[in-house]
């Protein structure tokens, strides 16, 4: 029997039109963080510091809100993939319950115990100090940026991702024109130096929301606006969810305290080094903008497949998405070596910091092609309903290797800082090497509907017979 010729021009096409544009959304943010830092750099290489610790701050609520939208998405995309309109509204009601639960619990940190939230990130008092007034403006954000994640998880999900991205550049713009005005006093406005950045922040998060709601409402997406329909659950339903979902909520919060354990050590360096971490952070967010895009992909394009019952065809994508993220990646990773000089300068960091900055740029280009093939692996799985596989391993990996690492070179042993920050990867080749050996097994297909289920005994022996 001759075997199907994959389709690569169909495949291709449907990557890029859900890729390209969650890809220049998150570009635009990243892009915007990026002005961020250079309106902020004129005010010293504390008050950078002091912003990057914040932005961890506001990573570890990432990572507490995310295991929902890992989850929510696997019901989305599943669910769009076999057309129950009844299966998306219920899962984005429980979705949106939980991570507002998350926005609040962090907004009352930010606004309530500013000083205790930056006491644990460094013992550096002047940054303690300016962090303190930036965290009480920037948590009045955090509820309307989770909501707006939420609704933005849900619309490119079920393949309306043209919405998220108006809103990206609308919100960006805001920021940037409000930082010149707030920061430096423009307009008649008086200077408020880092206090400025918050507001602006606090606003362009408002102004996302408003966006996605009013572009939602003119073309009739219906999703959103089902609110009776959020919260018709069943107990069974309910179960369902929390089993598939607790994996991915596991591993984001056990990630995110390994990583707030690192931010930790890291607070406890120089103030060069502190300096130089928060804006390699925002070049990070460079390539991690173009990931989220085959990440998107590979959620929707996989898990709409295993939900309509294609799971040939979703085995076939999946293999081909982790190669092509890859090649990308490569590709974002050498332009950002070709001028990570001029850039890092432009961002305020000069003499040691500036030497800082670029191994850990050099350092980070190295380990992130294989990084983000692991997490285009993982977001895969978790899409076609396998949420723990990938958790465990990188769980594991994290505690039993990377934060032992980290601790004894940062904490007992001295090492210098760039062998401290290598060492956050060390176990991302093996982890590779484990999930390509699951990815080709192919039992990391486990479908939540009807039509997938149906079709899943098929499938699993003729993987068998491999």
């Amino acid at each position: 029997m001759e075997k199907k010729r994959f389709p690569w021009k169909t495949f291709l096409k449907n990557l890029a039109v859900i890729a390209i544009p969650v890809a220049l959304q998150n570009l635009l943010t990243t892009t915007g963080s990026m002005v961020d830092t250079m309106m902020i750099a004129p005010l010293g290489e504390t008050s950078v510091g002091a912003v990057g610790l914040c932005a961890q701050f506001s990573s570890l609520m990432f990572s507490c809100y995310w295991g929902f939208v890992g989850g929510g998405m696997l019901f989305f995309s599943q669910y769009w993939g076999a057309k129950d309109d009844d299966g998306i509204d219920r899962s984005y009601g429980m979705t949106l319950m939980f991570m507002m639960t998350v926005a609040v619990i962090f907004a009352c940190l930010a606004l309530f115990l500013p000083g205790t939230v930056m006491r644990i990130y460094t013992d550096k008092t002047a940054i303690q100090k300016i962090g303190i007034t930036y965290l009480r403006i920037i948590g009045f954000a955090y509820p309307m940026q989770i909501l707006s994640m939420a609704m933005s998880a849900l619309l490119r999900s079920t393949e309306r991702v043209r919405i998220p991205l108006v809103a990206a550049i609308a919100s960006v713009s805001t920021n940037i024109l409000l930082n010149w005005i707030f920061i430096y006093g423009k307009l008649g406005f008086p200077a408020m130096g880092i206090q400025g950045a918050a507001l602006a922040t606090t606003c362009a998060a408002a102004v996302n929301l408003l966006v996605i709601l009013i572009l939602a409402r003119a073309q009739h997406y219906p999703y959103i606006f089902h609110i009776r329909k959020h919260f018709k659950w069943t107990r069974a339903y309910l179960k369902a969810y929390i089993i598939k979902c607790f994996p991915i909520i596991c591993n984001e919060l056990l990630i995110g305290v390994g990583n707030m354990v690192i931010n930790i050590v890291i607070g406890r360096q120089s103030e060069e080094a502190i300096a130089a971490v928060a804006v390699f952070r925002t070049l990070e967010g460079l390539v991690i903008g173009f990931f989220a895009g085959f990440s998107n992909a590979a959620s929707v394009l996989v898990g709409k497949s295993v939900g309509a019952g294609e799971l040939d065809d979703a085995y076939e994508r999946a293999k081909r998405l982790v190669y092509l993220c890859g090649g990308c990646i490569f590709l974002i990773c050498l332009i950002l070596l070709g001028v990570k000089t001029p850039v890092l300068m432009a961002m305020s960091l000069s003499g040691e910091s500036l030497r800082i900055g670029s191994g850990l740029l050099m350092i980070y280009c190295v380990a992130a092609v294989i990084r983000m093939c692991n997490w285009v692996q993982n977001d895969t799985y978790r899409s076609a309903g396998d949420a723990t596989y990938g958790t465990v391993l990188e769980i594991t990996f994290m505690y039993v290797m990377v934060l032992p690492c980290v601790c004894l070179m940062g904490l007992v042993w001295h090492a210098p800082f760039l062998l401290v920050f290598a060492c956050c990867y060390i176990d991302e080749p093996i982890r590779f090497v484990l999930m390509q050996i699951h990815m080709y097994s192919g039992k990391w297909v486990k479908p939540v509907t009807e039509q997938g289920l149906s079709a899943l005994p098929a499938f699993l022996e003729k993987h068998k017979r491999k």
